[in-house]
């Protein structure tokens, strides 16, 4: 569709952000946090924050990524609060960041992760930054800032941890196109892997990182599609889907929707429609939507079953 490929200018852009910053406050805040379910030693658990926030405990480590818990990114207000609050998550051994973008990387919420692992005299995490995204973590306090560059991995205890390619950009303001952005797989002998994509359009890398990593979980972001020129930086929940299956991953964790106003569609909608597009497919028990505060333990996968999965064709999703 050539709409997909139309830019709406910086006018335009300063109206629709205007119009989401004023939505935003219309409501108030919904949702509670959750008490932190406990997991056995061996257990992989993914708990949902928020937006694209995820605790990911995996082979005796735990992580976050993208961690915001604040209310407000400068103007725009959340719309749910996050599932768990600072003060209850687990010794963190790691922050994984995607992109610069302050939905993504906000750095309230990082002091605040770090101070609260100092006040438990525990050790500050380290932060897995994209290549030159460095400078905007050096100063809160981790303990180590490493980059990667897509296909380039660090090891942490047990995990290998991946930066994977993604069709967005990873500025912080306007001028610092130089900085990186992506997604991250999350790997350790006898235990799931984990994918996160960050923020990202539909491509036909997807195809490339379900070859090389053979993730087992999803992590696939849904929302802010809409108007259709936000598609080439976003997936639509139908484009979702089909990454979802060209990486020929277990299950399919939804994201990026129903916490901020960030693209012009009901915020209701994302999730419907994925639902709606997997039954269509017929992959409907492979989606596991949570809600804030949720925690999955993951079971490990069964290899026969996963194998009979990845061999059966990527039926064509209507993008929409």
């Amino acid at each position: 569709m050539n709409s997909i490929r139309r830019h709406p200018s910086p006018l335009a852009k300063f109206r629709q952000l205007w119009r989401l910053v004023r939505e935003s406050h219309d409501h108030p805040i919904a949702g509670e946090p959750s008490p932190l379910l406990s997991i056995r030693p061996g257990d992989t658990a993914v708990t949902f924050i928020g937006h694209s926030s995820f605790l990911l405990r995996t082979a005796g480590s735990a992580l976050l990524v993208d961690p915001v818990f604040a209310t407000r990114l400068i103007l725009l207000r959340r719309q749910r609060r996050p599932g768990i609050r600072v003060r209850d998550l687990p010794p963190i051994h790691a922050v994984l960041l995607t992109h610069a973008h302050m939905d993504h990387l906000n750095l309230p919420s990082l002091r605040a992760i770090v101070r609260e692992m100092r006040r438990r005299k525990l050790p500050a995490p380290i932060a897995i930054v994209p290549n030159g995204v460095e400078d905007l973590v050096r100063r809160i306090g981790f303990r180590e800032v490493r980059s990667l560059a897509w296909w380039q991995s660090t090891a942490l205890d047990a995990l290998t941890i991946t930066a994977t390619p993604a069709k967005h950009w990873g500025a912080r303001l306007f001028n610092d196109t130089h900085r990186g952005f992506g997604g991250y797989t999350i790997a350790a002998p006898a235990a799931p892997t984990i994918y996160h994509s960050g923020d990202t359009a539909w491509f036909n890398g997807f195809h490339e990182i379900g070859r090389r990593l053979h993730p087992d979980v999803a992590l696939l972001p849904i929302g802010a599609y809409f108007p259709d020129s936000y598609r080439s930086v976003h997936t639509s929940p139908e484009e979702a889907l089909r990454a979802f299956l060209d990486l020929g991953a277990t299950t399919m964790v939804p994201m990026h929707y129903n916490t901020f106003r960030l693209g012009r569609e009901p915020m209701s909608e994302p999730l419907p429609r994925l639902l709606a597009a997997a039954a269509k497919a017929g992959v409907q028990d492979r989606i596991r939507a949570l809600t804030e505060g949720e925690t999955w333990l993951v079971p490990i996968p069964d290899s026969e079953l996963l194998s009979a999965w990845r061999r059966v064709p990527n039926p064509r999703t209507r993008a929409s």
